[in-house]
């Protein structure tokens, strides 16, 4: 059993065998900018079958589990990606999903959930948001997964960082999209196992930036939450239990302006003709801007699920 306190590199390779029949070994490819700081390459994680990193975590949560445990069914809190890999799981397994979600989830992920088979219940942010902190919910029967703090989605996770060092074994900084930090926790645990000087930099809009607020106070502390079309990425608050995890393996946390984002995405569709949604713009931006330094740069582009609406405005040229 994976023990939360540590993500060890046995299990995260062991992770890796268990759900290469469900997960795609997404590409790591060059993204050409005349004149870009750094030689920046991109983990395109929306190519994934859910078009998110998400089903890998999904997968090896669901699989690790006992079958009498997802018998009567999936069930998850999320309002976007996670939702979508809980909701495949359980349709590659012939059982239920459930997936609770907040009351002003947009529209078009509640769709995509819908589209896979998945039950929506829509409760109160706040109540979603103590489904979050807790990790408990009453009145479902099912195998509850975590979005973020279960440990075996953050070693699902962790097999991008094998990947990433598969293909670029000497990378100097990988540039990871900070949500709830399950994702940054994995590829870290990974990458600082195999190769300790490669630095890891998380990337979080500037309107919901948590890490970066954590890091400057040495401790989780709120922030000014403000909605953007970044919706994949950001918190008003780094999970308490999260923080001893990812607190020594960041070597850095960036808060991006939302108009740097928009630009990333746009740049992503017109270089290598990629749809980011805007978590998966956000490593970009920052290896862009130079604000993750010099050398080799892996973005991991985390997603593609963006309203095709907002995709249309952006390459338009909205900010945002």
């Amino acid at each position: 059993m994976i023990e939360l306190a540590r993500i060890e590199l046995a299990e995260i390779e062991a992770a890796r065998a268990r759900i290469a029949g469900s997960v795609v070994r997404t590409p790591l490819v060059r993204l050409h900018v005349e004149d870009a700081p750094a030689e920046i390459y991109l983990k395109l994680e929306n190519l994934q079958p859910i078009n998110s990193f998400k089903i890998r975590g999904a997968a090896n949560a669901v699989m690790l589990a006992p079958a009498s445990a997802r018998a009567k069914g999936l069930v998850t809190a999320s309002a976007g990606n996670m939702a979508q890999g809980i909701a495949w799981m359980a349709r590659e397994l012939g059982v239920p999903a459930t997936i609770v979600v907040p009351d002003h989830a947009p529209e078009a992920k509640l769709a995509a959930i819908e589209r896979l088979g998945g039950r929506v219940l829509k409760v109160p942010y706040d109540a979603w948001w103590n489904i979050i902190v807790t990790s408990h919910l009453d009145g479902l029967d099912g195998l509850f997964v975590h979005p973020v703090q279960d440990p075996a989605v953050m070693a699902g996770n962790g097999t991008i960082g094998l990947e990433i060092l598969q293909d670029l074994p000497d990378p100097d900084a990988i540039v990871i999209p900070y949500g709830g930090g399950g994702l940054t926790t994995g590829i870290a645990s990974a990458v600082k196992a195999l190769r300790p000087g490669t630095k890891i930099i998380t990337a979080e809009p500037d309107t919901a930036a948590a890490m970066a607020a954590a890091r400057a106070a040495g401790h989780p502390a709120d922030v000014d939450y403000r909605a953007s079309f970044v919706d994949g990425s950001g918190s008003r608050r780094v999970l308490d239990s999260m923080w001893p995890l990812v607190a020594p393996l960041v070597d850095d946390a960036l808060a991006i302006p939302v108009a740097e984002v928009a630009d990333a995405v746009r740049t992503l569709a017109e270089r290598v003709r990629v749809i980011a949604e805007g978590a998966g713009a956000l490593a970009p931006a920052a290896a862009l801007s130079g604000r993750a330094g010099t050398g080799k740069v892996v973005c991991v582009v985390s997603g593609g699920n963006i309203n095709l609406g907002k995709l249309a405005e952006i390459l338009a040229g909205s900010s945002g």
